[in-house]
């Protein structure tokens, strides 16, 4: 029997273009002056560090580390410097109510469900920490963050590989067929399969649908057989 679910974020429990077309546009439109004004800050300047560390260049002027982030962005990199800084510009964003965090309203009831029947409720994003931490304590239904128990990011490893779910089951106390893993990326639903975990495919803006894996349109359809 199924004991925790573990969730992606975009695409599954909020739209896509809610990242694409308000999140990320705003992290580029603020990115070059927030990382001007606060790279002395700890939190900016390990980050940055980081960005000259994977540039292979120690000296790094400010602006190169700005415009790598923006082609970062602009490429649609999943990249931990990027995303943690990401994470801190959108606090701001929230807290100046400049946008709310989407979630569909059938993902609201079914993690409220869910929670309330006695299910874990974990999350796995490509965004970071901080940044799931606000969709969630800015959402469309507000503070909703006590609904989960632990979250995780990319620092655990890229979200298409079998290791980052071995690393997610080894910090839980569960089996790993205790688990239930929703995405709507098949092959982030085949990594976690193959560490073990059961799987459930959200087919919301008409992808393709994999034949290794279950799937459902949205949280209505969902039933008690999926956490058999």
């Amino acid at each position: 029997m199924i004991k925790a679910l573990l969730t992606d974020i975009e695409g599954t429990i909020t739209r896509i273009s809610f990242v694409k077309e308000v999140l990320f546009p705003y992290a580029a439109n603020q990115l070059p002056e927030f990382v001007k004004t606060h790279q002395t800050q700890s939190a900016v300047a390990e980050q940055i560090d980081a960005v000259k560390t994977i540039i292979e260049q120690p000296n790094a002027s400010i602006d190169l580390v700005i415009n790598t982030l923006l082609e970062w962005i602009r490429d649609d990199k999943k990249i931990t410097p990027l995303k943690q800084l990401q994470g801190l510009i959108w606090q701001t964003g929230y807290e100046n109510g400049d946008f709310t965090g989407h979630l569909y309203p059938d993902a609201y009831q079914f993690l409220v469900a869910q929670q309330q029947a006695g299910q874990q409720l974990y999350v796995y994003s490509s965004g970071s920490v901080k940044a799931q931490h606000l969709i969630f304590q800015y959402s469309d239904f507000g503070d909703i963050r006590p609904l989960f128990t632990d979250y995780f990011d990319t620092k655990v490893g890229a979200k298409q590989q079998q290791a980052a779910y071995e690393n997610i089951i080894a910090q839980l106390p569960l089996a790993a067929n205790e688990v239930l893993f929703l995405s709507d990326v098949a092959a982030e639903l085949d990594a976690a399969k193959a560490a073990g975990l059961k799987t459930l495919h959200l087919i919301r803006d008409g992808q393709a649908r994999s034949p290794e894996h279950n799937y459902i349109n949205d949280f209505s359809h969902f039933t008690a057989e999926h956490l058999a």
